[in-house]
């Protein structure tokens, strides 16, 4: 039954329904603007939602930032691009963000469309306030860079790994707190901890990402350091198969207590955060990274097919984001989670142990930890209670929608 399994779920998916039928009745009419917001939807579902969150003129910022960078990740992520050709348009990418009349065809499906329609978001680019022109320029270019940097080198160490992360992801929570940050709304938060931000959810994405990653087309582009995987297999490509399932899972584990660590920096982010528009805005996404770590963990099927979290689950996190105690109780409860998969016989369950031990005991000590159960397997509830839920959640849903 899925999600019906779950009443606890089914009104939040409800809700979410709700949601992104308001969010279609509110892109705006001005044809960059409409193309912005719509392109948004397509290539980031879940991101259009949370950014929903913010006022309408960070929400703007937001939006172009995330469809710059968008566009600058499909340049760097199009395997048909010969290098000599990508590296000077990544190092030149936040020139061209002043210019409606440049664009790029590289890509597919949506990230095509964006590609070749690239000038609708330069034309919003042009319209936003200087502060957030200068963040979301500092950024690009820094990026680009940085994307360059690694189209030539490959990721062999733990410090390698970080650095890319960086430019990728950690240089992204940079650019948003300088967005909060020109938007009055917080203080200039410390750089340490937005790069924490940015490298958890790069982190946890490229974990998820194995099969898919590793199996692109013309070529792979792998980001898992070679000083980890390298303890459990001579090719990282051998992890695919079913004859190295235990040696995969073990770095699998390895590469989930290397995430870890930057957990509680974000809770020390995002426990500073003043305005409840960005914290639900910021919460949402780290929510949903600790979750698919504890999904992940221990998980061989990371090897053979696409592991995410389901939808019930993601509507519920979305809901349920509302203050620093919701985000501490997920990330205690996910980290309680990650605990009870640990094997002792696995070479790194003392350190993993650890580090789950240090968020579970930081959340603890927040006195804000409530009793919420997020079940990431089977349902715990009845069928019929399951039933009398449905129920009234049809009630409830032909009310919300006719509202």
């Amino acid at each position: 039954m899925g999600a019906l399994s779950r009443p606890e779920e089914v009104l939040a998916l409800v809700k979410l329904r709700v949601a992104a039928g308001q969010i279609k009745r509110q892109i705006p009419p001005e044809e960059h603007w409409a193309f912005g917001y719509s392109m948004l939807q397509k290539v980031s579902r879940s991101f259009a939602l949370v950014i929903q969150q913010l006022g309408p003129e960070l929400r703007n910022a937001v939006c172009i930032f995330y469809l710059v960078l968008r566009a600058l990740d499909t340049v760097e992520d199009d395997t048909s691009i010969s290098t000599e050709v990508k590296v000077p348009i990544l190092q030149e990418f936040y020139r061209h963000i002043y210019n409606r009349d440049w664009h790029f065809s590289c890509g597919t499906n949506h990230y095509k469309v964006l590609m070749d329609n690239f000038h609708h978001v330069s034309t919003a680019f042009l319209e936003l306030g200087q502060g957030y022109q200068k963040a979301i320029e500092e950024i690009t270019r820094r990026m680009g860079a940085g994307m360059a940097k690694f189209i030539r080198k490959e990721v062999e160490t733990v410090d390698d790994y970080d650095e890319y992360c960086h430019y990728v992801a950690g240089l992204v929570g940079y650019g948003l707190s300088r967005l909060f940050y020109a938007a009055g709304t917080e203080d200039l938060a410390p750089d340490s901890l937005s790069n924490s931000m940015g490298l958890f959810l790069q982190k946890t994405n490229i974990i998820r990402d194995y099969l898919e990653d590793i199996n692109e087309i013309p070529k792979s582009r792998m980001f898992w350091p070679r000083e980890i995987w390298s303890k459990y297999a001579d090719k990282l490509e051998d992890f695919k198969y079913e004859e190295n399932s235990e040696k995969a899972v073990q770095c699998l584990n390895d590469m989930v207590t290397n995430a870890l660590i930057h957990a509680e920096e974000c809770l020390q982010y995002m426990s500073a955060l003043k305005d409840h528009a960005i914290s639900r805005f910021c919460a949402i996404p780290q929510i949903m990274a600790i979750g698919t770590c504890a999904l992940c963990y221990n998980n061989v099927h990371v090897f053979g097919g696409v592991v995410k979290m389901r939808r019930g689950l993601t509507a519920r996190i979305i809901d349920e984001a509302n203050s620093m105690s919701d985000v501490y109780t997920a990330f205690y409860e996910f980290s309680s989670l990650i605990e009870s998969k640990i094997d002792d016989n696995d070479p790194n369950a003392a350190l993993t142990r650890r580090r789950v031990d240090s968020i579970k005991q930081t959340c603890k000590s927040s006195g804000l930890v409530k009793r919420r159960g997020y079940h990431l397997d089977k349902s715990p509830y009845k069928p019929m209670l399951i039933m009398i839920v449905l129920v009234l959640v049809a009630i409830l849903f032909g009310v919300l929608y006719t509202k």
